[in-house]
C-alpha cells in the first residue's frame, strides 16, 4: 500500500540509524495532579499489532496520549530509535506516528472526500482509502455528522493512514458499533497488519477483536502494564483470560504480591474489583452468583471492596500473577459476545443534551460503560456516539421520511426508526432516557421493543398522567420529571440522578428465587373463568412457574411480550376473551396482532373458548348507542358485559382459525360444549348454545389438523374440573408426549 514508502523519506528520522524496535517505551509515568494514572510502563512494538486490553479508567486512553504527546509524560518513549517524549504532537506525527482517537473525532462540516484530500498528498491517496473502504466511496458527499458510527470509523482509520504512518495508535476503534460493523472494521485491521509495512498499537475493550486481530496482548490494570503475551496463548487459556483481567483486593495488611508494592495513590482509593470472563454465546448474559467475603458489597459491574481488618476503609490492589490460584477475594461476571454490555442514553440531544449528558456522567463515575443515542429530528449536528441519522437509516423508507420539515410525521417516522435501530443492538444492559411528550414517544417506542427484565428508565413530563400509551406491555419504569426537562436546576439534578442511580440498581441487584429455576408458563384467566384456571395451575404446581395474566387487553399483549422475550415455555390461552373485544367493539381488545407471536416462534401453545361469549364495556351509560338493544349483564358498576352474538361468534371463529393455522410450534385446542364462562351454563343471562355452536363450527371446519396440531371437543363447562384435567394433560403432550393422557 502507499503508506509502504521508506520511512527515511520522512522528516526529522535518519535513514542511517538502527531501528530494531519501531516503538519503545521505557518507565512511562503520567500523573494527574495527585493521581499516578500511568505507573512505569515499559513495553515495545518490533512490529505487527500490539493490543491493549483492560477495563475503563485502566489508563489505556491516558497510555495513547502520551505516545502522541497530547499529555505530559515522564520516562522514555523512542520512536525508530529516536526520543519523541516531549515533542508537540504536529512533531511526532511527522515522525510517522498516526492516532485514530477514541469517539473518531471527525469534522462535522466537512464531507467525505473534503476530509481525506486536507490530509492527503495526491488524489491517488484518497483513492487508495476508497479502495480500502468502498463504503466511504459512495459516502463522499456526505458531511461528518451524516455518517454512521461505522462510517465515522473508516473515515479517522482512512484520515489517519493519509499520514503515512509507521505506526497507527488506535483508541477503542469499535467503540458503539453494531457488531456487523465490528467485523467490518476488524477485517480492515487484519488487512494493515497483514500489509506487514505498518505497526499497531490497538486499545481494546473488546477482547474478542484483540484475540482476532493482534499479535500479542498486553493487559493494563490499574495504570500498570501486568502482563504481555502472544494472542495464541491468551486465545487458547480461558482461565488465563479469567485471571489476567482481574484484580484481587487485599486487606490493609497485605502489601505485597510478587514483589510488587503498592504505589501511595491507591492506599485510600475505593476501587471495584471485577474478573472478565469471555462470553461464548450470543444474547444477554447470565450473572454468576457473587459470594462476597465480609465487608464487601457486590454490583453486576464489580464490587466495591473495603478492608474488614481494621477501622479504616483503605484497600490495596495488586496484579494477580498469571500462575497464582485465583484468591477469594477475586468475583467474576459474564460478558456477552466478547464484551461488555452497555448502558444506552437516548433522547433528543438537539433540545436536551445537558440532561442527558447528565445522566452520562452519572454512569461515568460508577466506570460504566454508556453509548449516546441521538434520537432528534431537526437535522442538526449530534454531539451522540449514534447520530440521528444513522438512527434514520433504519426506517424502512430511508432517513428522507423521517427529516421532513413536519414534526409530527417525523417523530412518528424517527419511532419506527429506532424500534428498528434497537431491533440490531447486542450490546445493551439497560436504556434509560429523558423527555418531553415528544421525547417519550420516542424513546419509549424502542424499549417496548426490548426483552421484559431488561431495566428500563423514561424521565418524562407525561408520567403523571396516562402512562399506557408510552408503557404498554412492557416493564417500562417511568419517574415523573417534577420540572420541565428545560435545563438543570437542583430539582431536575435529583430527579435525574435518581433515575441513572435506579437504574444502576437494577443493574447491580438482579435476584433469583427458587421459582426461576422452574419453566415460566403464562395462562390467561378472566373473571368469569377463574375456577378453570385455578385449577390447571394447581394441578401444574411444582413443574411451572405459573404467571396468569388477567385478560384485559394489556393482559393478553404483556404475555405475548415475554413469550417474545423467551421468557416463557409456553402458554395455556384459556381465556382469549380479548379476540371477543376486538371483534365485538368491546373497550378490552388486545390489538390484532393477538396470537401473531406464536407464528413467530416454536412455543407450545395449548388454548381455548374462555370467555368468548362476552364484549366488555365500561359503566352502562358508557354503552355506544347503536349496542343499547344488545343483551347485557352488570358485572359491577364500572364493567358491563354484552353477549356476543351468533354472527359475532362466527367472526371469532375465523379469527381464531386463520391465527391457529399460523402457529409454528405444536398446539392444542380445546372447546368446552357446554359452557364458555360462568354466566354461560342453562339458567344463566348468557346461555345461547346457538351462537356458541357457531364459533364451534367454523372453529372445527377451519382447523388445519396434524400429529403436531389437534382440536378436541370435550362435553364439559369451561369450570369444570374434568375440563381442567384435560387442559393440563394436553399441556403435558404440547411439552412432554410422554407423560401426555387426555382424560
Amino acid at each position: 500500500m502507499w503508506f509502504s514508502k521508506s520511512i527515511a523519506n520522512k522528516r526529522g528520522v535518519g535513514s542511517d540509524q538502527p531501528q530494531s524496535s519501531v516503538l519503545e517505551v521505557d518507565s512511562l509515568n503520567v500523573f494527574y495532579g495527585h493521581a499516578h494514572a500511568l505507573q512505569n510502563v515499559s513495553f515495545s512494538i518490533e512490529r505487527g499489532v500490539l493490543g491493549i486490553v483492560g477495563r475503563n479508567g485502566m489508563g489505556k486512553s491516558t497510555l495513547c496520549n502520551s505516545i502522541t504527546g497530547l499529555v505530559k509524560a515522564k520516562g522514555s518513549i523512542k520512536f525508530s530509535g529516536h526520543e519523541i517524549l516531549g515533542l508537540p504532537p504536529h512533531r511526532i506525527t511527522r515522525h510517522g506516528i498516526s492516532y485514530v482517537p477514541q469517539g473518531r473525532r471527525v469534522w462535522p462540516s466537512l464531507s467525505v472526500d473534503e476530509t481525506l484530500r486536507m490530509v492527503a498528498k495526491d488524489r491517488q491517496d484518497v483513492d487508495r482509502v476508497y479502495g480500502l473502504f468502498p463504503r466511504l466511496a459512495e459516502r463522499k458527499s456526505n458531511g461528518g455528522s451524516q455518517l454512521s458510527g461505522g462510517e465515522q470509523q473508516m473515515l479517522a482509520i482512512g484520515r489517519a493512514l493519509l499520514l503515512e504512518p509507521r505506526l497507527l495508535v488506535m483508541d477503542e476503534p469499535t467503540e458503539g458499533l453494531a457488531p456487523v460493523i465490528v467485523e467490518q472494521v476488524a477485517q480492515s485491521l487484519r488487512e494493515l497488519a497483514r500489509n506487514g509495512s505498518i505497526s499497531i498499537l490497538l486499545i481494546e475493550q473488546n477482547l474478542g477483536v484483540a484475540l482476532d486481530v493482534a499479535d500479542r496482548i498486553g493487559v493494563m490494570v490499574n495504570g500498570r502494564l501486568t502482563q504481555i503475551l502472544s494472542t495464541q496463548a491468551l486465545s487458547a487459556d480461558k482461565d488465563l483470560q479469567e485471571r489476567l483481567l482481574g484484580l484481587r483486593a487485599t486487606t490493609e495488611h497485605d502489601s505485597e504480591l510478587e514483589g510488587d508494592k503498592v504505589h501511595q495513590s491507591n492506599e485510600h482509593a475505593e476501587v471495584q474489583v471485577l474478573k472478565v470472563r469471555r462470553a461464548h454465546t450470543d444474547g444477554y448474559p447470565v450473572f454468576e452468583s457473587l459470594a462476597p467475603r465480609e465487608g464487601q458489597t457486590v454490583n453486576r459491574w464489580g464490587i466495591q471492596a473495603r478492608s474488614v481488618d481494621s477501622d479504616q476503609t483503605s484497600t490495596r490492589l495488586h496484579p494477580v500473577n498469571v500462575n497464582d490460584t485465583p484468591p477469594a477475594g477475586l468475583f467474576d461476571f459474564s460478558l456477552m459476545a466478547k464484551n461488555l454490555q452497555v448502558v444506552y442514553v437516548v433522547g433528543t440531544f438537539d433540545t436536551k443534551s445537558k440532561e442527558l449528558f447528565f445522566l452520562k456522567q452519572c454512569f461515568d463515575k460508577q466506570d460504566i460503560r454508556v453509548t449516546t443515542v441521538d434520537l432528534s429530528t431537526s437535522g442538526r449536528n449530534s454531539s451522540a456516539n449514534v447520530s440521528a441519522r444513522e438512527v434514520a437509516r433504519h426506517h424502512p423508507d430511508g432517513e428522507s421520511v423521517v427529516f421532513n420539515g413536519d414534526r409530527g410525521s417525523a417523530v412518528s417516522a424517527m419511532a419506527i426508526a429506532f424500534e428498528r435501530f434497537i431491533s440490531t443492538r447486542r450490546d445493551i444492559g439497560g436504556i434509560i432516557s429523558a423527555g418531553g411528550s415528544g421525547g417519550t414517544t420516542l424513546a419509549t417506542a424502542g424499549m417496548r421493543r426490548l426483552p421484559i427484565g431488561m431495566p428500563k428508565i423514561m424521565v418524562s413530563t407525561m408520567a403523571s398522567g396516562d402512562t399506557r400509551p408510552y408503557v404498554g406491555p412492557s416493564d417500562i419504569s417511568m419517574i415523573y420529571s417534577v420540572t420541565d426537562i428545560q435545563g438543570l436546576n437542583r430539582i431536575s439534578e435529583r430527579v435525574l440522578a435518581n433515575a441513572a442511580n435506579a437504574l444502576i440498581g437494577m443493574l447491580t441487584h438482579a435476584t433469583e428465587t427458587s421459582r426461576s429455576r422452574l419453566p415460566a408458563l403464562g395462562l390467561t384467566m378472566f373473571g368469569v373463568t377463574t375456577p378453570c384456571v385455578q385449577s390447571v395451575t394447581k394441578l401444574l404446581t411444582g413443574q411451572y412457574d405459573c404467571l396468569v395474566f388477567h385478560a384485559t387487553g394489556v393482559g393478553g399483549q404483556s404475555m405475548e411480550k415475554l413469550a417474545s422475550s423467551n421468557l416463557l415455555a409456553g402458554v395455556i390461552d384459556v381465556s382469549t376473551t380479548e379476540i371477543a373485544d376486538e371483534i365485538a367493539g368491546g373497550i378490552l381488545t388486545a390489538g390484532p396482532e393477538r396470537l401473531d407471536v406464536f407464528s413467530r416462534t416454536d412455543l407450545p401453545w395449548v388454548g381455548s373458548c374462555g370467555a368468548l361469549d362476552m364484549a366488555n364495556f365500561g359503566p352502562r351509560d358508557t354503552v355506544p348507542e347503536r349496542l343499547k338493544s344488545r343483551k347485557f349483564y352488570q358485572h359491577n358498576a364500572n364493567v358491563t358485559l354484552m353477549r356476543t352474538t351468533k354472527e359475532e361468534c362466527k367472526q371469532i371463529g375465523e379469527f381464531l382459525v386463520s391465527k391457529m393455522n399460523a402457529m409454528r410450534g405444536p398446539i392444542r385446542f380445546l372447546i368446552p360444549s357446554n359452557g364458555l364462562s360462568s354466566i354461560d351454563a342453562p339458567g344463566k343471562p348468557f346461555h345461547d348454545p346457538e351462537a356458541n355452536e357457531a364459533l364451534f363450527q367454523i372453529i372445527e371446519s377451519g382447523f388445519r389438523a396434524s400429529p403436531n396440531r389437534k382440536l378436541y371437543r370435550l362435553p364439559h363447562h369451561i369450570n369444570d374440573e374434568a375440563f381442567a384435567v384435560a387442559i393440563a394433560n394436553a399441556w403435558k403432550e404440547v411439552s412432554n408426549p410422554a407423560l401426555a393422557r387426555i382424560a
